[in-house]
C-alpha cells in the first residue's frame, strides 16, 4: 500500500508528459500496474482474438461484421476509461493508420462519462483553492450539469452575485491517465515491432496524445488558451468567449463566466430564440477559417456542446482544453494546395503534401499522382463550392492508408475540427458544403494576402499556358465578394501588383496590343475625317466603313474585361479605379509599355502611309 501511495504522490506531481519518468515510476513498484494490466489487457486481447478469428474465417470481409467489430471497439474504449477514449479519438483522425470503417465508428466516440460524487468535487475545490466553499461562493450546485472524461461542470453564484460555471477535474484523474498512457504506449510499442502492417509510428502518436492530454488536464493552461482566443477575436463582434476568473482557477478547478445559450443542434430552440441557424453556421465557418488561416491558433474540439447560439446573435465558444497551432508556412501551404487542386495540377498537389509534412521527401510520388486524380477529378469538375468534404476525406483516407502517408498532428486536428463543424452545419442545412462555405475565404486570402508564396499562387491560378484566365479572376472576385469584410481597394491594389509583376508580362502584352490597336483606330478615324474635308481631286484612297471613336481606356480589351468583373463586386465605384491612375502612370513597367506602344503605333502608321503613297486601297 505504501508503494502505491508513493506512486500516487510522484505521478500527481507530474505536470508535463514525460514517458521516461512515468516508466521509472511504475517499474519501481509494479503492483498497481499489474492490477490495471489485468483490467485492461484481458478485454483487449479478447477483442483482438475475436477480430482475428473473424479475419481467418472470412467474416471480416462482410461490411456488416466489420462495422459490428468496429462498434464493439468504441464501446470497449469507453469502458476502459478516459485515456482509452482519448486514444480512440486520436485514432479517429488518422486515416493513414486505420481503415475507413473503423475510422467512421471511432469518429462517433463521445467524450462523455457519468459524473462523479458532488461531495468529492466540493472537497477537491477546497483543496485546490485552499478556501472553504462558503468563502468562495454564495451558492454552488452539488449536482453537475454536464460531465466528460476529464471532469464535470457545476453551476455556482459568486459573492458578488455573478453566475459562474465551475469545472472540476475527476479525483485521481492524473494518476489514472498516466498509468493508462503507460499501458497504451507499451501496447503501441509491441504492435509497432510485431505487426508489419502498421507503417506509422504508434509510439509517437501516443506520445503526442499524452502531451495533449496533460495539457488538457492543466486548467491553468486552458484558462490561458481561453484568454488568448478571446484577444485574437476581440474585434469580431459575432464571437463570444466566457470571462475567466483567474483568482478562483487552479490546475484542477476552472471558474468561468456562466453563458446562457442554445446548442446549435437544438434547431427548434435556436429558432424560438429568434436566431437564424444558417447565420450561426456561417459565423462558425468564418471563425474557424480565421483561426486556421489567419491566427494559426484554433479550437480543435468544436462539438455541439462547445458551440452555443446566444440571443444577441453571437456564437459562443466553450472549452479551450484542446487547442492547436498551425505555422505560417503550413497555412500558406494549405492555400497553395487548394490552388493546385482548383487548377487540377495533381503533380504539384502531391509536392504540396511533401512540403506540409504528409509524405517524406524519399517517397516516390509517381503512383500517388493518379491516385489523387481519381479522388479529386470529378469533385473539381463540379466546382470546389459543390465538393462533398466528407466524401473527399473518406476517399483520401483510402489513399493515405494505401500509401506511406504520415499525418502531422495539426492536420489530424484540423480535419476533426472541420468534419465536426460540417456535421453541426448539416443538422441545420442538409445541403451544406463546408468547402463551398470556405472557398470565399480562401479566395479573399489569395487576393489580399501579401505573402510572397501566396502572390505566386495567385499568378499560378490566373495564368494558364501563358494565357490570362479571366474566368478564374471572375470566380475568385465573385467568391471573395461574399466576404463581408472584403477590402475592395486593397484587392484592386493586389491586382495592379499582379499586372506589374514579372509574371504579369503576358497580361501587359495583351494591354499593349489592345492599346496599340485602339490608338491606331483613333488615328485612322481622324485621318478619314480629315480626308473627307479634302477636295475630291486630292482625296486619299481610304475605305469609308464606319469606325466610331471609342473611349481609350474603357474599350481596351483587358481593362474592359476587368471592369466588367469589378462592377459586379458590391461596393465598386469608378472612383476607386480612377484614384489609382497616378500609381499606374508612375509604375516602372508603364514607361516600358509606353515605348512599346509608341513603337507599334509608329510602325502601323508608317505601313499605312506607305500603302497610301503606293495608291493601295486601305
Amino acid at each position: 500500500m505504501n508503494g502505491d501511495f508513493t506512486d500516487f504522490i510522484e505521478v500527481s506531481g507530474l505536470l508535463k508528459y514525460d514517458p521516461e519518468t512515468i516508466s521509472k515510476i511504475y517499474q519501481k513498484n509494479p503492483k498497481r500496474l499489474l492490477k490495471r494490466l489485468w483490467e485492461t489487457l484481458i478485454p483487449i486481447f479478447a477483442y483482438i482474438f475475436s477480430v482475428g478469428w473473424d479475419k481467418l474465417t472470412g467474416q471480416l470481409k462482410q461490411e456488416r461484421n466489420a462495422r459490428l467489430r468496429a462498434k464493439q471497439l468504441t464501446d470497449l474504449l469507453v469502458e476502459l476509461g478516459p485515456a482509452f477514449v482519448k486514444a480512440g479519438q486520436a485514432l479517429s483522425t488518422r486515416p493513414d493508420i486505420i481503415p475507413v470503417i473503423l475510422l467512421e465508428e471511432l469518429s462517433e466516440l463521445q467524450d462523455q462519462l457519468p459524473g462523479f460524487d458532488g461531495n468529492k468535487a466540493m472537497e477537491l475545490i477546497e483543496e485546490d483553492l485552499n478556501s472553504k466553499i462558503d468563502d468562495i461562493f454564495l451558492s454552488i450546485e452539488k449536482e453537475p450539469i454536464s460531465a466528460a472524461s476529464l471532469g464535470q461542470v457545476h453551476k455556482a453564484i459568486l459573492k458578488n452575485q455573478e453566475i459562474v460555471a465551475v469545472k472540476v477535474q475527476r479525483p485521481g484523474l492524473r494518476e489514472q491517465i498516466t498509468l493508462d498512457l503507460y499501458i497504451v504506449r507499451n501496447i503501441a510499442y509491441w504492435l509497432k515491432n510485431n505487426i508489419g502492417l502498421i507503417r506509422s509510428d504508434l509510439v509517437a502518436l501516443i506520445d503526442e496524445l499524452g502531451k495533449r492530454v496533460f495539457e488538457e488536464m492543466d486548467y491553468l493552461n486552458e484558462a490561458a488558451n481561453a484568454e488568448k482566443f478571446r484577444n485574437l477575436h476581440k474585434n469580431n463582434q459575432m464571437i463570444a468567449v466566457p470571462k475567466i476568473y483567474k483568482e478562483i482557477t487552479s490546475r484542477r478547478v476552472l471558474t468561468m463566466e456562466w453563458i446562457d445559450g442554445t446548442k446549435l443542434t437544438n434547431l427548434e430552440d435556436v429558432k424560438k430564440s429568434g436566431i437564424d441557424p444558417d447565420k450561426m453556421i456561417d459565423i462558425g465557418v468564418q471563425c474557424s477559417l480565421e483561426q486556421l488561416l489567419e491566427h494559426g491558433f484554433f479550437h480543435a474540439d468544436p462539438h455541439p456542446g462547445n458551440l452555443l447560439a446566444l440571443k444577441d446573435g453571437r456564437l459562443c465558444y466553450l472549452d479551450f482544453g484542446m487547442m492547436s497551432e498551425v505555422s505560417r508556412e503550413s497555412r500558406s501551404g494549405l492555400i497553395q494546395a487548394v490552388v493546385h487542386l482548383v487548377n487540377k495540377n495533381f503533380d504539384k498537389l502531391s509536392q504540396d503534401f511533401v512540403k506540409l509534412g504528409f509524405l517524406s521527401e524519399e517517397v516516390n510520388l509517381e503512383p500517388i499522382v493518379p491516385a489523387f486524380q481519381d479522388v479529386f477529378i470529378n469533385a473539381v469538375e463540379e466546382g470546389v463550392s459543390k465538393m462533398d468534404f466528407k466524401s473527399v476525406t473518406d476517399d483520401m483516407s483510402g489513399v493515405m492508408y494505401k500509401f506511406p502517408f504520415k499525418l502531422p498532428p495539426y492536420y489530424a486536428l484540423i480535419i476533426r475540427s472541420l468534419l465536426t463543424l460540417e456535421g453541426i452545419a448539416l443538422s441545420v442545412d442538409p445541403n451544406f458544403k463546408i468547402l463551398g462555405a470556405a472557398y470565399p475565404y480562401f479566395a479573399r486570402r489569395l487576393m489580399e494576402d501579401p505573402d510572397p508564396e501566396l502572390r505566386e499562387s495567385l499568378k499560378e491560378m490566373l495564368f494558364d499556358n501563358k494565357k490570362f484566365k479571366w474566368d478564374r479572376l471572375e470566380d475568385l472576385l465573385s467568391n471573395a465578394a461574399k466576404q463581408t469584410d472584403l477590402d475592395l481597394e486593397k484587392l484592386l491594389d493586389e491586382i495592379i501588383n499582379l499586372l506589374f509583376s514579372p509574371k504579369g508580362g503576358f497580361l501587359r502584352n495583351e494591354i499593349i496590343e489592345s492599346l496599340t490597336n485602339q490608338i491606331d483606330s483613333i488615328a485612322f478615324t481622324f485621318l478619314k475625317n480629315f480626308n473627307n474635308l479634302l477636295p475630291k481631286s486630292i482625296k486619299l484612297n481610304i475605305n469609308s466603313d464606319n469606325n466610331n471613336l471609342n473611349d481609350l481606356i474603357i474599350y481596351i480589351e483587358p481593362f474592359k474585361n476587368f471592369l466588367e468583373i469589378l462592377q459586379k463586386v458590391p461596393g465598386y465605384s469608378m472612383d476607386i479605379f480612377l484614384k489609382r491612375i497616378p500609381r499606374l502612370i508612375n509604375e516602372p513597367y508603364t514607361k516600358e509599355m509606353s515605348f512599346k506602344i509608341a513603337k507599334k503605333v509608329t510602325e502601323k502608321g508608317v505601313v499605312r502611309l506607305v500603302k497610301i503613297a503606293a495608291g493601295t486601297n486601305i
